[in-house]
Formats: C-alpha cells, sequence, structure tokens
C-alpha cells in the first residue's frame, strides 16, 4: 500500500470536509491543493467525486432528525410536503444548467486562475451584503415558499463556476432575497444533499471505468476523513452564524485568493 497516497487521500479528505459547506469553495481548495500534491489527474478527479459523497453524508447524519421528520410526513403534513416541494424547485436550475454545461466547465473553467479571480469576487461580494441593512423577511425554513425556493436556487448556479462556492451563493443570495442568516445557512445544507447527491452520482457514472478496486484504502481513507471533518464543520459554521456575520470569510477568499494568483502565476 502507498503510504505517501494516503497521505494525500488524508490530506485532501480535510480539505474537502472542511471546506464544502463553508463559503470559501471547496472545489477551489481541492483544485489548489490537489496540483500542490500533484494529484490533479485522472484518479485526482474520480478521488474527488468519493470525498464529495462523505461530506454529503455527514450533513444527512447531522440533520437525520429533520428529514426522518420529513420522510414520515411526507404525504400527510402540509409542512413536510412543502420542505421537499421547496427542494426540488430550488434543485432544478443547477440540475438543467448542470447538465447542459458540465463538460465545458471542467474542460475550461477547472484551474488555479479562475478559481482565484472567482475567490476574491465573491468576498468582495460577501462583504457588500453584509455592509446591507438585512432585514429578513423569512426566518426560518419552514416559512419558505416556492418563489423563495426558485431564487436560491438560481444563486445556486453561480457555484458551477469554480472558485464560488456553492453554500456561499445560495447563503449570501438567500440573504439577499429575505432569508435570515440562519435560515439561509440551513436552507443550503438541504440543498446541498440532492445537488451533490446528483452530481456524484453523474460524475461516477461518467468515470465509472476509472474505479479500481487497487484504490480502495485510499478511497476510504478520504471518505472517512472527509465524513468527520465534514461533520464538525457544519455543527461548528451552524453555531458561528447564531452569533457573527460572513465577513471573516469574505477576508479569508480575498486572502486565498491573491495567494493563489502569486503561487500559480
Amino acid at each position: 500500500m502507498d503510504i505517501i497516497l494516503l497521505f494525500k487521500a488524508l490530506i485532501l479528505g480535510l480539505v474537502e470536509g472542511l471546506t464544502e459547506f463553508l463559503p470559501v469553495s471547496s472545489t477551489g481548495h481541492l483544485i489548489v491543493v490537489g496540483d500542490l500534491l500533484d494529484f490533479n489527474d485522472d484518479k485526482g478527479k474520480v478521488f474527488e467525486i468519493v470525498i464529495q459523497l462523505g461530506a454529503i453524508l455527514a450533513v444527512c447524519w447531522e440533520f437525520r432528525a429533520k428529514i426522518g421528520g420529513v420522510v414520515r410526513g411526507l404525504g400527510r403534513e402540509a409542512a413536510a410536503n412543502r420542505f421537499v416541494a421547496n427542494l426540488a424547485v430550488a434543485f432544478m436550475p443547477a440540475a438543467v444548467l448542470g447538465l447542459a454545461f458540465h463538460h465545458a466547465i471542467k474542460t475550461y473553467l477547472f484551474n488555479p486562475f479562475t478559481v482565484a479571480i472567482a475567490l476574491i469576487v465573491g468576498g468582495l461580494i460577501i462583504f457588500w451584503v453584509e455592509r446591507m441593512n438585512h432585514q429578513p423577511r423569512v426566518t426560518s425554513i419552514d416559512e419558505m415558499d416556492w418563489k423563495d425556493a426558485l431564487k436560491v436556487g438560481f444563486a445556486q448556479t453561480l457555484a458551477m463556476f469554480p472558485g464560488t462556492s456553492r453554500s456561499g451563493a445560495t447563503i449570501i443570495g438567500g440573504m439577499l432575497f429575505g432569508l435570515s442568516r440562519q435560515a439561509a445557512t440551513e436552507f443550503s445544507f438541504f440543498l446541498a444533499i440532492p445537488t451533490m447527491f446528483a452530481a456524484t452520482f453523474y460524475d461516477v457514472y461518467k468515470n465509472w471505468a476509472l474505479l479500481k478496486f487497487d484504490d480502495l484504502g485510499m478511497f476510504a481513507v478520504g471518505f472517512i476523513v472527509a465524513f468527520i471533518s465534514a461533520f464538525w464543520a457544519v455543527k461548528g459554521l451552524l453555531r458561528y452564524v447564531a452569533h457573527h456575520n460572513f465577513n471573516a470569510f469574505a477576508w479569508y477568499r480575498l486572502a486565498f485568493g491573491i495567494i493563489v494568483l502569486i503561487y500559480f502565476w
């Protein structure tokens, strides 16, 4: 077993878990760290798919009570039906545009330069939104209607540009559209479940030939580390947004984006 490869798997799993649900772009970090570790070949791309699945399952576990309640109430309770309908509505824009432009985005935009620019621009947008007089109209995800969900869904499509951050686009977009910081963050987490499951299974289907049994150990290490680190990142972000704004993440995006530009220049 290649110890160096397992070490790379551990590092990338940690990066995926810590950044997937924070507004800092996990894709951007994986592109940069994968390049630094010289692990950005076809095997590295398949590996990223596997560790992304670990991060998704961490969210499912954290919100298992809410998910279980929705499943039990589906078809019988108005709140559960509305919640699922909102997720479906929010999911559709990214699903349609993702299928249409997936190949072009993967081919032309997945590079450190585009990531750096998106990180910097996203940080400036966070500063701009946080300076606004934010008076939330929706304070809980149970108060959202399909129009709120659709707006967040269109915001999520911006995350197809690597470095933007799916969670950043949905959280900041949700706040712009009248959601409280807490409601926008929670809905972003729930929307990640169908979105990331769909993206993961689509990528697995497209890259099935690259999956090899010999890589099972590497995949297992990355998957487990991504699950654990994502679980704690989600819990930490929920506690953080209860008392803080997102300016700290904006500063981080600016600093990281500039470092990436300088390093890869």
